[in-house]
């Protein structure tokens, strides 16, 4: 039997190729053979920062394989220890014996899990030539967003925005050696127009992209907003795009974005196109034509998290 293995963020860093875990992520949609219960979260104080902390238990199984948990915090003001908003462990399992085969970072396999999925709704979702690509927010998702995006999309030219512009332009000096130019500005107005694609994940209340401003053709990945109060895109941007989300049993209640429209009557549950397992069961564009306003919301799912320790098992393994 295989001893337990301790795969760091160093490793997932250095051993991620995105077209390869998107891939494995849309597997793991189109067979719909993980069983993924509803996940556990729970708010609870945090008195050193005065924001509640969450507390997210995501398990999963394939029966005849393996299976595992996530265990999640999200501190949204952890920045004041210069320290990520998202930490976490994965504990991953053989399902038969239920013998422990691997403890993951969860931080980086969170982060890469999240931005492969995003990307996989572009496959769907975005135009096929889409070229640009606005980042707001420079949080440990953005840099995975973008190199995810531009895995799927032919991205010559990025721009990344930020509350701090320093942070923004540290970002685009990061990136400056990947194959499109990326430039950090400090106002959205100046990009949000302009390009195909617009990627967003913060921690906002208050809506970053503005219906009002948006342009035919444009695909917007929402990733941020995690809690019901929560928002990056206003009523206008929903009501104008077709909307799609991650999974409709999490989507449809765990994001301001989508949660607030439906208690509103601004969007219906009916008149949500559909989520990644219909997606990737369909395996096609979907989108109706290059003037269609598409829209992703993602909330995150156990299902990605197992085929993301999957594939960073079997490349730690050499399998």
């Amino acid at each position: 039997m295989a001893k337990m293995v301790f795969i760091d963020d160093i490793f997932i860093e250095e051993n991620t190729q995105f077209s390869e875990l998107i891939s494995e992520i849309k597997n793991s949609f189109f067979l719909q053979k993980t069983i993924v219960p509803t996940r556990h979260h729970h708010d609870f104080p945090n008195p050193k920062t005065q924001a509640d902390t969450t507390l997210l238990l995501m398990p999963a199984w394939n029966s005849d394989t393996n299976s595992g948990i996530k265990v999640v915090t999200i501190c949204p003001e952890n920045q004041q220890f210069d320290l990520p908003s998202v930490q976490g462990t994965y504990i991953y399992l053989d399902a038969t014996t239920g013998v422990l085969k691997a403890i993951l970072e969860a931080k980086n396999l969170t982060a890469k899990r999240t931005a492969a999925t995003s990307a996989l709704a572009s496959s769907f979702l975005s135009k096929e030539n889409a070229s640009s690509l606005l980042m707001i927010g420079t949080g440990a998702l953005s840099k995975n967003l973008i190199k995810a995006h531009a895995s799927v999309r032919p991205i010559k030219n990025v721009f990344v925005w930020g509350r701090n512009f320093e942070k923004a332009a540290q970002i685009a000096s990061e990136l400056q050696q990947e194959n499109f130019t990326i430039t950090a500005i400090d106002n959205i107005l100046e990009k949000i127009s302009e390009v195909d694609i617009i990627s967003c994940a913060t921690l906002s209340k208050t809506p970053l992209v503005l219906g009002k401003f948006l342009q035919p053709g444009q695909h917007i990945d929402l990733v941020g907003a995690y809690t019901p109060t929560m928002r990056e895109a206003d009523d206008q941007t929903i009501q104008i795009s077709s909307v799609y989300v991650d999974t409709f049993e999490a989507g449809l209640k765990e994001s301001g974005d989508i949660a607030i429209p439906l208690q509103s009557g601004i969007l219906n549950e009916k008149d949500i196109k559909g989520d990644l397992f219909s997606l990737s069961k369909n395996n096609r564009l979907e989108r109706k034509n290059d003037n269609e306003i598409t829209v992703f919301k993602s909330v995150g799912h156990a299902l990605e998290d197992l085929a993301a320790a999957d594939y960073y098992y079997k490349k730690f393994r050499n399998e």
